[in-house]
């Protein structure tokens, strides 16, 4: 399909803001999807389309968090094996469900995510309280708990993957002990890894826009380091008030399209 320049313009736009708010907090996916639909791409070709282009930015942002990366290799490696699992399943469910399978439940999982960011400073005292009286030591990669959660956050995000940022730094700020800034290091990471496995496998039997996937791809390498140079600048409530603002605008948008 041939981009007029306005449309060329806007679609590297949209990679530029999806690359700088993924690599932030996530929802990118709420700013490109939406833009691809304009230029008439039908909506699976867009989601492809979209999920390829993105994963320069994955990257890109990951490699702008690398000072946080450094002593998590264990934990990446460990955490990064269920997301991949989890993303291409999520793949070949968008080939497999309707477009819409998800629509309902997608706005409630978003703010049950945000409430437990709100929450997440005393939800994990109350658990350090309790590990201390039960004289147990904390896991240092989530255990069974934080794997399955992010198994299925990763099948989400290898179906559609808005805001599923959010429901990682959820899930991690809750049974992580950790920064909010090391944890959002490896949210970037298991992003890189979902849209990766989604994209390979898309490659082989999806349908795709090459223009757009290049449009996204080169603004969203961009955006990535414009967004790891903004937010590891945020003090933690500050990038947690951050979340909830692009979560509400996500919850949002999805409603109401």
């Amino acid at each position: 399909m041939a981009l007029s320049i306005w449309e060329a313009l806007a679609v590297f736009a949209a990679g530029v803001g999806a690359g700088t708010i993924n690599t932030i907090v996530g929802s990118g996916t709420l700013i490109t999807f939406p833009v691809l639909l304009a230029t008439g791409l039908p909506p699976i070709t867009a989601n492809v389309s979209n999920a390829l282009g993105l994963v320069p930015g994955s990257i890109s942002g990951a490699v702008g968090y690398r000072a946080e990366l450094r002593g998590q290799t264990g934990r990446v490696l460990r955490l990064g094996l269920t997301a991949l699992v989890g993303g291409l399943a999520g793949a070949v469910l968008l080939l497999a469900l309707p477009s819409d399978a998800f629509d309902t439940i997608v706005p409630v999982l978003i703010a049950l995510a945000l409430v437990l960011v709100i929450l997440q400073p005393r939800l994990a005292a109350a658990v350090q309280r309790r590990r201390e009286a039960q004289g147990t030591e904390p896991h240092p990669h989530g255990g069974p708990a934080l794997h399955t959660g992010l198994l299925f956050a990763s099948a989400y995000g290898g179906y559609f993957g808005a805001a599923q940022g959010i429901l990682y730094l959820s899930l991690m700020g809750l049974l992580l002990e950790d920064s909010l800034q090391r944890i959002n290091a490896v949210k970037n990471i298991l992003g890189a890894v979902v849209n990766g496995v989604a994209a390979v496998f898309f490659l082989f039997v999806a349908e795709f826009d090459w223009t757009a996937v290049l449009l996204i791809a080169v603004g969203s390498t961009i955006g990535g380091q414009l967004g790891a140079k903004i937010g590891r600048r945020l003090k933690p409530g500050v990038l947690r008030a951050f979340i909830v603002v692009v979560g509400s605008i996500a919850i949002a948008q999805l409603l109401l399209r």
